[in-house]
Protein backbone atom coordinates (compact mmCIF):
# COMPACT_ATOMS: atom_id res chain seq x y z
CA UNK A 1 0.00 0.00 0.00
CA UNK A 2 1.11 3.65 -0.64
CA UNK A 3 0.32 6.78 1.41
CA UNK A 4 0.94 10.42 0.53
CA UNK A 5 1.26 12.09 3.43
CA UNK A 6 2.56 15.86 4.17
CA UNK A 7 6.00 16.52 5.53
CA UNK A 8 6.71 13.25 6.14
CA UNK A 9 9.44 10.78 4.90
CA UNK A 10 8.90 7.62 3.45
CA UNK A 11 7.70 4.89 5.26
CA UNK A 12 7.51 0.65 5.29
CA UNK A 13 5.50 -1.34 7.84
CA UNK A 14 6.57 -4.94 9.12
CA UNK A 15 3.57 -6.55 9.72
CA UNK A 16 3.14 -10.43 8.74
CA UNK A 17 0.49 -9.92 6.10
CA UNK A 18 1.93 -6.95 4.41
CA UNK A 19 3.94 -7.75 1.44
CA UNK A 20 7.89 -5.91 0.83
CA UNK A 21 7.54 -2.69 0.30
CA UNK A 22 9.36 -0.64 -2.60
CA UNK A 23 10.74 2.43 -1.64
CA UNK A 24 8.41 5.23 -3.67
CA UNK A 25 8.39 8.79 -2.71
CA UNK A 26 4.96 7.62 -0.95
CA UNK A 27 4.68 6.35 2.50
CA UNK A 28 3.83 2.19 2.42
CA UNK A 29 1.12 2.08 5.50
CA UNK A 30 -1.34 -0.62 6.23
CA UNK A 31 -4.71 0.38 4.43
CA UNK A 32 -7.06 3.07 6.75
CA UNK A 33 -10.66 3.42 7.33
CA UNK A 34 -11.33 7.85 6.32
CA UNK A 35 -8.99 10.14 8.17
CA UNK A 36 -8.55 7.37 11.01
CA UNK A 37 -4.93 7.44 9.57
CA UNK A 38 -4.39 11.38 10.48
CA UNK A 39 -5.36 10.93 14.20
CA UNK A 40 -3.47 8.01 14.86
CA UNK A 41 -0.12 8.29 12.31
CA UNK A 42 2.63 8.66 15.16
CA UNK A 43 5.87 7.37 13.53
CA UNK A 44 9.01 5.40 15.39
CA UNK A 45 12.04 5.66 13.17
CA UNK A 46 13.64 2.18 12.43
CA UNK A 47 16.53 3.06 10.61
CA UNK A 48 18.06 6.56 10.71
CA UNK A 49 19.79 8.90 8.10
CA UNK A 50 21.92 11.50 9.04
CA UNK A 51 23.80 14.29 7.44
CA UNK A 52 27.75 14.71 7.88
CA UNK A 53 28.20 17.63 10.54
CA UNK A 54 31.30 19.34 7.98
CA UNK A 55 28.89 20.29 4.98
CA UNK A 56 28.14 23.25 3.10
CA UNK A 57 24.80 24.94 3.03
CA UNK A 58 23.81 24.07 -0.38
CA UNK A 59 25.19 20.16 0.54
CA UNK A 60 23.08 20.42 3.51
CA UNK A 61 19.93 21.51 1.86
CA UNK A 62 20.44 17.98 -0.46
CA UNK A 63 20.87 16.03 2.56
CA UNK A 64 17.82 17.08 4.32
CA UNK A 65 16.33 16.66 0.89
CA UNK A 66 17.53 13.21 0.62
CA UNK A 67 16.08 12.56 4.33
CA UNK A 68 12.91 13.49 3.27
CA UNK A 69 12.16 11.26 0.40
CA UNK A 70 14.52 8.21 1.82
CA UNK A 71 13.52 7.80 5.23
CA UNK A 72 12.19 4.72 5.94
CA UNK A 73 10.22 4.28 9.47
CA UNK A 74 7.44 1.71 10.65
CA UNK A 75 3.84 2.54 11.83
CA UNK A 76 3.00 1.24 15.33
CA UNK A 77 0.52 -1.57 14.22
CA UNK A 78 -1.50 -1.00 17.73
CA UNK A 79 -2.02 2.91 17.13
CA UNK A 80 -4.41 1.11 14.02
CA UNK A 81 -7.52 -0.07 14.78
CA UNK A 82 -8.18 -4.02 14.02
CA UNK A 83 -10.09 -3.93 11.32
CA UNK A 84 -7.80 -1.36 9.35
CA UNK A 85 -5.53 -4.16 9.18
CA UNK A 86 -7.42 -6.97 7.57
CA UNK A 87 -5.23 -7.87 4.58
CA UNK A 88 -8.82 -8.64 2.94
CA UNK A 89 -10.08 -5.28 2.60
CA UNK A 90 -7.51 -4.92 -0.41
CA UNK A 91 -8.39 -7.16 -3.23
CA UNK A 92 -5.42 -10.21 -3.97
CA UNK A 93 -3.03 -8.37 -6.24
CA UNK A 94 -4.21 -5.07 -6.00
CA UNK A 95 -2.15 -2.54 -3.54
CA UNK A 96 -3.63 0.88 -2.01
CA UNK A 97 -2.39 4.37 -2.22
CA UNK A 98 -3.83 6.70 0.15
CA UNK A 99 -3.23 10.49 -0.15
CA UNK A 100 -4.51 11.65 3.15
CA UNK A 101 -3.84 15.64 2.64
CA UNK A 102 -5.45 15.80 -0.51
CA UNK A 103 -8.11 13.55 0.54
CA UNK A 104 -8.92 10.32 -2.10
CA UNK A 105 -7.70 6.87 -1.98
CA UNK A 106 -8.12 4.08 -4.63
CA UNK A 107 -6.61 0.24 -5.57
CA UNK A 108 -4.16 -0.26 -8.29
CA UNK A 109 -2.53 -3.33 -9.90
CA UNK A 110 0.45 -4.29 -7.15
CA UNK A 111 3.12 -4.99 -10.11
CA UNK A 112 2.68 -0.94 -11.62
CA UNK A 113 4.63 1.22 -10.48
CA UNK A 114 4.47 5.25 -9.90
CA UNK A 115 4.89 7.55 -12.37
CA UNK A 116 4.75 11.77 -13.20
CA UNK A 117 1.76 12.46 -14.95
CA UNK A 118 1.90 16.21 -16.21
CA UNK A 119 -1.06 18.03 -14.33
CA UNK A 120 -1.45 15.25 -12.28
CA UNK A 121 -1.32 14.65 -8.48
CA UNK A 122 -0.64 10.94 -8.44
CA UNK A 123 -0.35 8.37 -11.27
CA UNK A 124 0.71 4.33 -11.98
CA UNK A 125 1.35 2.15 -15.43
CA UNK A 126 2.08 -1.27 -16.20
CA UNK A 127 5.75 -2.03 -15.83
CA UNK A 128 6.07 -2.87 -19.27
CA UNK A 129 2.45 -1.15 -20.98
CA UNK A 130 3.16 2.60 -19.99
CA UNK A 131 -0.36 3.24 -21.97
CA UNK A 132 -1.96 0.81 -19.23
CA UNK A 133 -2.12 3.37 -16.91
CA UNK A 134 -4.47 5.26 -13.65
CA UNK A 135 -4.45 8.83 -12.55
CA UNK A 136 -5.59 11.36 -10.80
CA UNK A 137 -6.29 14.94 -10.52
CA UNK A 138 -8.36 18.02 -8.84
CA UNK A 139 -9.66 21.50 -8.71
CA UNK A 140 -11.29 23.73 -6.92
CA UNK A 141 -14.62 23.83 -6.81
CA UNK A 142 -17.62 25.21 -4.98
CA UNK A 143 -19.59 22.20 -5.54
CA UNK A 144 -20.62 20.77 -2.66
CA UNK A 145 -21.23 17.23 -4.40
CA UNK A 146 -21.20 15.36 -7.97
CA UNK A 147 -24.81 15.92 -8.68
CA UNK A 148 -24.16 19.57 -9.13
CA UNK A 149 -22.61 19.30 -12.07
CA UNK A 150 -26.04 17.76 -14.06
CA UNK A 151 -27.35 14.42 -14.48
CA UNK A 152 -25.17 11.76 -15.55
CA UNK A 153 -25.90 11.06 -19.28
CA UNK A 154 -25.15 14.97 -19.21
CA UNK A 155 -21.81 15.24 -17.85
CA UNK A 156 -20.23 11.99 -19.14
CA UNK A 157 -21.34 13.01 -23.21
CA UNK A 158 -19.75 16.67 -22.13
CA UNK A 159 -16.85 15.32 -20.80
CA UNK A 160 -15.82 12.56 -23.24
CA UNK A 161 -16.54 14.13 -26.39
CA UNK A 162 -15.34 17.71 -25.89
CA UNK A 163 -12.79 17.21 -22.75
CA UNK A 164 -11.63 13.86 -23.41
CA UNK A 165 -11.45 13.09 -27.24
CA UNK A 166 -8.66 15.15 -29.40
CA UNK A 167 -10.19 16.19 -32.82
CA UNK A 168 -9.00 13.53 -34.51
CA UNK A 169 -10.93 11.37 -32.01
CA UNK A 170 -14.06 9.62 -32.37
CA UNK A 171 -15.35 9.23 -29.01
CA UNK A 172 -17.62 6.28 -28.20
CA UNK A 173 -19.33 6.01 -24.86
CA UNK A 174 -20.14 2.35 -23.27
CA UNK A 175 -21.48 2.14 -20.11
CA UNK A 176 -21.97 4.51 -17.54
CA UNK A 177 -23.29 4.17 -13.27
CA UNK A 178 -23.70 6.13 -10.13
CA UNK A 179 -22.55 4.99 -6.66
CA UNK A 180 -22.81 6.39 -2.89
CA UNK A 181 -20.37 5.03 -0.73
CA UNK A 182 -20.06 6.09 2.92
CA UNK A 183 -22.51 8.86 1.74
CA UNK A 184 -20.43 10.48 -1.35
CA UNK A 185 -21.62 10.12 -4.54
CA UNK A 186 -19.56 9.00 -7.40
CA UNK A 187 -20.04 8.80 -11.40
CA UNK A 188 -18.23 6.04 -13.36
CA UNK A 189 -18.07 5.22 -16.78
CA UNK A 190 -16.22 3.34 -19.59
CA UNK A 191 -15.16 4.63 -23.19
CA UNK A 192 -13.61 4.65 -25.98
CA UNK A 193 -11.17 6.87 -28.17
CA UNK A 194 -10.29 6.02 -31.71
CA UNK A 195 -8.29 8.09 -34.07
CA UNK A 196 -6.81 6.66 -38.06
CA UNK A 197 -3.53 5.06 -36.30
CA UNK A 198 -4.87 4.71 -32.18
CA UNK A 199 -7.39 3.70 -29.88
CA UNK A 200 -7.52 3.43 -26.60
CA UNK A 201 -10.31 2.75 -24.03
CA UNK A 202 -10.90 3.71 -20.29
CA UNK A 203 -12.97 4.08 -16.96
CA UNK A 204 -13.17 7.07 -15.08
CA UNK A 205 -14.61 8.52 -11.96
CA UNK A 206 -15.90 11.54 -11.20
CA UNK A 207 -16.29 12.69 -7.26
CA UNK A 208 -16.80 16.29 -5.22
CA UNK A 209 -15.47 16.54 -1.74
CA UNK A 210 -13.14 19.04 0.45
CA UNK A 211 -13.99 22.09 -2.22
CA UNK A 212 -12.38 19.35 -5.16
CA UNK A 213 -13.51 18.36 -8.11
CA UNK A 214 -11.55 14.84 -8.55
CA UNK A 215 -11.25 12.70 -11.56
CA UNK A 216 -9.47 9.32 -11.45
CA UNK A 217 -8.85 7.61 -15.05
CA UNK A 218 -7.67 4.38 -15.62
CA UNK A 219 -7.10 2.86 -19.15
CA UNK A 220 -5.23 0.52 -22.05
CA UNK A 221 -4.79 0.06 -25.57
CA UNK A 222 -7.90 -1.21 -27.25
CA UNK A 223 -6.50 -4.20 -28.84
CA UNK A 224 -6.08 -4.79 -24.63
CA UNK A 225 -9.51 -3.74 -23.43
CA UNK A 226 -10.64 -7.24 -23.80
CA UNK A 227 -8.10 -8.62 -21.61
CA UNK A 228 -7.56 -5.94 -18.81
CA UNK A 229 -11.44 -4.82 -18.47
CA UNK A 230 -12.09 -6.61 -15.08
CA UNK A 231 -9.02 -5.99 -13.87
CA UNK A 232 -9.14 -2.03 -14.21
CA UNK A 233 -12.45 -1.90 -13.32
CA UNK A 234 -11.88 -2.49 -9.39
CA UNK A 235 -9.42 0.29 -9.92
CA UNK A 236 -12.53 2.85 -10.71
CA UNK A 237 -14.69 1.18 -8.63
CA UNK A 238 -12.68 1.51 -5.87
CA UNK A 239 -11.98 5.43 -5.86
CA UNK A 240 -13.22 7.13 -2.40
CA UNK A 241 -12.60 10.68 -1.52
CA UNK A 242 -11.54 10.79 2.42
CA UNK A 243 -12.82 13.82 4.66
CA UNK A 244 -10.02 16.14 5.45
Amino acid sequence: MVIKTQNMATSSVSLNWVPPATFTKKSNLPWPQSNELARAATFSLRNSVTCPKETTSNEENTCKRRLLLLGVGTVTAGLLPATSLLAEEIPQNYKAFVDIPDGYSYFYPSDWREFEFRGHDSAFKDRFLQLQNVRVRFLPTEKKDIHDLGPIEEVVYNLVNHVYAAPNQMANILDMKERTTDGKNYYTFEYELTSSNYASASFATLAIGNGRYYTLVVGALERRWRRVRDKLKVVADSFKVLDI
